[in-house]
């Protein structure tokens, strides 16, 4: 890609639902990045507890210090928490980058299917509720296994990075490319994010046939 992306370096990076898996593996890869990291949680302790298992400087605080405190916030929070957490936090986030990467995914004896959202899509709920912010939608397929993993150093893939600001969805890309082996690919407007999202539960399916942590690269671009 020959797009020139900006200067993402100096930016800190805040993390709602900082204390599962994929957002404490994100909290981590972006601390080894050298950037300023908060994982938030409904509860400060917990969150604190959450940094102090990482191998890495990270802060953990209440979910509204953090959206109040980081230059760009992560929504890592599972679905059934992602409408009530992002209501609560409309203020501290406006203005801001929210950057959302929840998956509406439910399980039966099939596997993993996509569940239905009345907005279109999570990312799209996010807009709504945060009508002052930036919200992008991006990180779906990052396996939080390989980024928590100390022996993994890269991890090769692309970040579908979807969006209608185009300095906000620039901004995500370089946040992706951030992360050794981590390739941001602009991926439509915030209108296209539900198939994104849904694509996860095919992810899920394809890692548990082959016992791998599958990710996407886009050709040609």
């Amino acid at each position: 890609m020959s797009t020139e992306l900006p200067d993402v370096s100096a930016l800190s990076i805040g993390i709602l639902g900082g204390t599962g898996d994929q957002g404490k593996g994100l909290a981590r890869r972006f601390a080894l990045a050298g950037h300023t990291v908060l994982i938030g949680s409904r509860s400060a302790e917990r969150a604190e507890a959450a940094a102090r298992e990482l191998d890495v400087a990270v802060r953990g605080a209440e979910n509204a210090v953090v959206a109040a405190e980081a230059d760009v916030v992560i929504v890592a929070v599972p679905w059934e928490g992602h409408k009530a957490t992002l209501e609560a936090l409309r203020e501290p986030l406006a203005g801001k980058i929210v950057i959302d990467c929840v998956n509406p995914i439910g399980f039966d004896a099939k596997g993993a299917y996509p569940l239905p959202v009345e907005e279109g899509s999570a990312a799209q709920q996010a807009q709504a509720l945060l009508p002052e912010s930036k919200v992008v939608a991006a990180f779906h397929h990052v396996s939080a296994v390989l980024l928590l993993d100390p022996k993994v150093e890269r991890i090769e893939l692309d970040v579908l990075v979807l969006g209608d600001d185009r300095a906000a969805t620039d901004t995500v890309q370089a946040l992706a490319g951030r992360i050794p082996g981590v390739r941001g690919v602009y991926g439509g407007r915030l209108r296209n994010a539900g198939q994104i999202e849904a694509f996860t539960a095919n992810l899920i399916s394809i890692n548990r046939r082959y016992k791998a942590h599958a990710g996407l690269r886009v050709t040609d671009v």
